[in-house]
């Protein structure tokens, strides 16, 4: 999910009372639910596309879940000391304790990649153990409903807090509402791959991908055995990858290991004289040049017409 949705989440996990359990617990939560995103800082080594196979890897998986919180808890339990010490900690400020600061950015940490898992880009959860990519297929990557949601839980929450009033509860029901509006989309999502998968022609593969805005629809993107892709009942693409074809274009290609191994439903499309692998959860990219990599012609062979 987006940063902003991470950081809502973060809050009102605070604004539900944890806050209270530690000085500084609230930067804690917020930049704990945000903590694995450093991995975006790849983009100033990595070139085009390559980013894609690198991302949402290490610093979302087990060993990370360990180890940012404490290297966070660190620096915040720190910062606490360096105000003391300079005479500038501020006297509203609840005493510090390692312990608690740790538990919450471990909890925060923890909601990142669970949120990362509900939509169709993929998250490597068992890195540095295992490589396989995992799908919620559940929300879309920027879910302008929760945005709404959560943003008016806690200004809210925060609103009440200030005034002397019950500020917790709010900060609950928001964080049940979320996931019960995870749990009506889960739903939405099984019953259109399911619906897909048994009908004609009975796809191999079907991915029932959340669209913006309008939660309650799906993009079907089916696959057969051959490699070829449908977008709700449309073909996608002109050409299609073959496997034996995918080592050579890796070793050859600049990004092409990257972007086939993160990639989910790839094909190539022919547009402005060029050969271009897509993949189907990115089709709209295409024009853009994102999510995309340049194919030499000979990597390529034309689908038969049907």
């Amino acid at each position: 999910m987006d940063n902003l949705t991470h950081s809502l989440v973060g809050a009102l996990i605070g604004q539900a009372g944890l806050k209270r359990k530690t000085g500084l617990g609230m930067p804690a939560l917020v930049i704990g639910a945000n903590i694995p995103d450093i991995d975006a800082a790849c983009l100033f080594w990595l070139d085009g596309v390559e980013h894609l196979g690198f991302r949402r890897g290490i610093t979302h998986g087990p060993i990370a879940w360990i180890l940012l919180p404490l290297l966070l808890a660190g620096a915040l339990w720190g910062w606490d000391r360096w105000q003391a010490s300079r005479g500038k900690r501020p006297e509203e400020r609840l005493p510090v304790r390692f312990g608690w600061l740790y538990v919450l950015a471990f909890i925060a940490c923890l909601t990142h990649p669970a949120m990362d898992w509900l939509n169709t880009y993929g998250i490597r959860l068992l890195e540095p153990f295992s490589s396989q990519w995992f799908y919620g297929d559940i929300l879309f990557i920027i879910d302008i409903w929760l945005w709404l949601g959560l943003g008016f839980a806690t200004w809210f929450s925060l609103r009440r807090e200030k005034r002397g009033g019950g500020w917790r509860r709010p900060a609950r029901i928001a964080l049940s509402a979320m996931l019960a509006y995870i749990g009506v989309n889960a739903a939405i999502t099984w019953t259109a791959e399911q619906r897909g998968l048994m009908s004609d022609p009975y796809p191999r593969v079907a991915i029932a991908s959340p669209v913006p805005l309008a939660f309650w629809q799906r993009e079907l993107i089916t696959g057969d055995s051959e490699g070829r892709y449908r977008i709700d009942g449309e073909e996608v693409g002109d050409f299609r990858l073959r496997e034996e074809d995918k080592p050579d274009i890796a070793a050859a290609v600049p990004g092409a290991a990257a972007f086939l191994f993160w990639s989910r439903t790839p094909f190539v499309t022919y547009r402005d004289g060029q050969y271009l692998l897509g993949d189907a959860r990115f089709a709209s990219s295409i024009s853009s040049g994102r999510f995309t990599v340049i194919l030499p012609e000979r990597t390529c062979r034309e689908i038969a017409a049907e």
